[in-house]
C-alpha cells in the first residue's frame, strides 16, 4: 500500500500514542478516506516497523477493594483433616451464565463476568471451538480468570447435560 509521507507519519504517531489496529484502520477511514483490513492495516504497520503497545486495562476501583478484604473463611466440612477435598471450588470471582436461547451457529452459549468485571459473550460452535468475545477491545483475561472460567463452564455445561 502505497501512503503520502503525511499519512505516514499520521500513522505513526497514532501507534505512538498508544492505539491499536483497529483504532488506526478506523482513522485512515475517516480522516484519509483510505479503506483497508485488519490484515492491511496490521501490515502497513509492521511494513513501517512500528511497533504496537501492549495495553492493559487499568484496574477499576472495586478490583483495588475486593484485593484489601479479607478472604472469606474457609467452609466447615466433615473430612479428615489432610485429605484433599472430593471437588475444589471453581469460579472465584468468575460468574458463568448460560442463555436461555442459545446464539445462531452455536451449540451453547452465554455470558461470563470476570474478576475485574469485564463481560463477555462466550459461545461453543459444533467443533467443541470456545469463542469469546469481550466487551471491552483487546482484552485479555488472566490466567487465572481463564482457569476459573474453564472450570465454572466445564461445571455448569455438565450439570445441563452437554
Amino acid at each position: 500500500m502505497n501512503l503520502s509521507p503525511e499519512q505516514k507519519q499520521a500513522v505513526s504517531s497514532w501507534i505512538a500514542d498508544g492505539q491499536s489496529i483497529a483504532q488506526v484502520q478506523k482513522r485512515l477511514e475517516e480522516e484519509f478516506d483510505l479503506s483497508i483490513t485488519y490484515m492491511d492495516a496490521r501490515f502497513l504497520i509492521d511494513d513501517l516497523n512500528l511497533e504496537i503497545q501492549d495495553q492493559k486495562p487499568k484496574p477499576s476501583p472495586t478490583a483495588d477493594l475486593s484485593a484489601q478484604a479479607a478472604p472469606p473463611p474457609a467452609p466447615a466440612t466433615d473430612q479428615p483433616a489432610g485429605e484433599a477435598p472430593a471437588e475444589a471450588p471453581v469460579g472465584g470471582n468468575v460468574s458463568v451464565e448460560l442463555d436461555k436461547l442459545t446464539r445462531p451457529g452455536t451449540v451453547v452459549s452465554g455470558d461470563v463476568t470476570f474478576s475485574d468485571g469485564i463481560t463477555a459473550k462466550w459461545a461453543l460452535d459444533q467443533q467443541g471451538r470456545l469463542m469469546l468475545e469481550a466487551a471491552q477491545e483487546d482484552y485479555q483475561p488472566s490466567k487465572d480468570d481463564l482457569t476459573a472460567f474453564q472450570a465454572e463452564l466445564s461445571q455448569k455445561l455438565q450439570s445441563k447435560g452437554y
